[in-house]
């Protein structure tokens, strides 16, 4: 069973980032959550999915990508949740903290992306090839990093509500871009924030198990070096 949860404070740049990371021995990873449109640590939904993540083997760390100041001007302008490369540049911030943690420096690392997050994750993960095993996106905007989508290197899962036309339509754009391993996963009857019964326990599913085959690959390449 995971360890209990305890909140960190995370350097990045100038500023500290509140964050909850939930570590447990031997995990199979440590997914990194990427938050967005106007989103943070304490979403229900990603909170939902990050519990389903530890039932599966893997830590968690869920972290606020902006400050308590940043939140108050974004609720106002709305600007800084569309900031990708801030978002980016944050996100790898945290994953390079969690690099130092006693117990993840042989764990392999992966993003889970929400709203404009998705689109942080997929720009982190193309940054930085090396350090990152998979990417799983939901209710996504992929299309916020589409200059850098051929570089992603890292298996990708894009899961989208069937009833979120628009955005289904800019990630089945967005997976036409992408060269590494990729899926396009419909969840029937779901809308953007996947708020309808059964749909959010199918994404955490999904997620889990395109996580848990990914890490594995990941494992099995560390030991052929």
């Amino acid at each position: 069973m995971p360890r209990e949860t305890r909140h960190v404070e995370i350097p990045s740049g100038d500023v500290l980032l509140k964050g909850d990371l939930a570590e447990r021995l031997k995990a199979k990873g440590l997914v990194i959550f990427a938050h967005g449109s106007g989103s943070g640590r304490l979403s229900p939904r990603n909170r939902f999915v990050s519990l389903a993540l530890q039932e599966a083997g893997f830590s968690t760390l869920l972290a606020d990508l902006l400050t308590e100041r940043e939140e108050e001007i974004d609720r106002f302008t709305a600007k800084l949740r569309f900031d990708i490369r801030l978002l980016a540049d944050r996100l790898l911030g945290l994953a390079d903290w969690a690099r130092r943690l006693p117990h993840a420096q042989a764990v392999p690392i992966a993003y889970f992306g929400a709203s404009t997050g998705a689109a942080a994750a997929l720009i982190a993960a193309a940054e930085r090839p090396e350090g990152v095993f998979a990417v799983v996106s939901r209710g996504g905007r992929p299309d916020l990093a589409m200059k850098q989508l051929h570089a992603v290197k890292a298996p990708t899962l894009l899961i989208v509500g069937g009833d979120d036309a628009e955005v289904l339509r800019l990630n089945e754009a967005a997976a036409r871009l992408l060269t590494a391993e990729h899926e396009l996963r419909i969840v029937p009857r779901a809308t953007h924030l996947f708020e309808e019964p059964g749909t959010l326990e199918k994404v955490a599913q999904m997620a889990a198990d395109w996580f848990s085959a990914h890490a594995a690959e990941a494992g099995l390449l560390q030991l052929k070096r």
